[in-house]
């Protein structure tokens, strides 16, 4: 089963990765290589906020990261790519603890799976115990990830 996975959602979800990590996405895209791989699966990330020189999209052997330029979230850019799927939706599984997101790709016919849950898969193939699952609590979030958020929103 593949899956389009909202990149900067699951980070905090990941154990040994923060949002404030300088090379916290190449760190997740090494991850979901070996998971892809590992599962026999594809895997397209989605990292909004991305800098003019940066947006676009890179394969990584069974993972394809979409870097979505400012002003469009990655939320968006998980539907938009839904949209263009049409009937072949339904196949893919969207990781997203965003429960508006969640919603309107079950309207869409596609398969969801909270960040945490998946967080917990990832570990389980790194050989490592799983977090605990997601119940729908909030993360616990280091003061690095939201000073890191807090100036992302401000230079907008």
């Amino acid at each position: 089963m593949p899956y389009l996975v909202d990149g900067h959602n699951l980070i905090p979800h990941v154990p040994g990765i923060t949002l404030g990590d300088a090379e916290d996405e190449q760190a997740l895209i090494r991850l979901l290589q070996d998971f892809a791989r590992q599962q026999r699966t594809r895997i397209e990330v989605f990292f909004d906020q991305a800098p003019p020189s940066r947006t676009g999209s890179e394969t990584f052997g069974r993972v394809k990261a979409h870097f979505v330029r400012q002003g469009i979230t990655a939320d968006q850019a998980i539907i938009s790519r839904l949209k263009q799927m049409e009937k072949e939706a339904k196949n893919w599984t969207v990781v997203s603890s965003d429960r508006e997101i969640l919603a309107e790709v079950r309207g869409l016919r596609g398969k969801t799976l909270s960040a945490g849950t998946f967080a917990g898969q990832l570990s389980k193939i790194k050989g490592e115990s799983a977090p605990e699952l997601d119940k729908g609590e909030d993360p616990e979030i280091s003061s690095q990830d939201v000073d890191y958020w807090l100036d992302q929103f401000q230079q907008g």
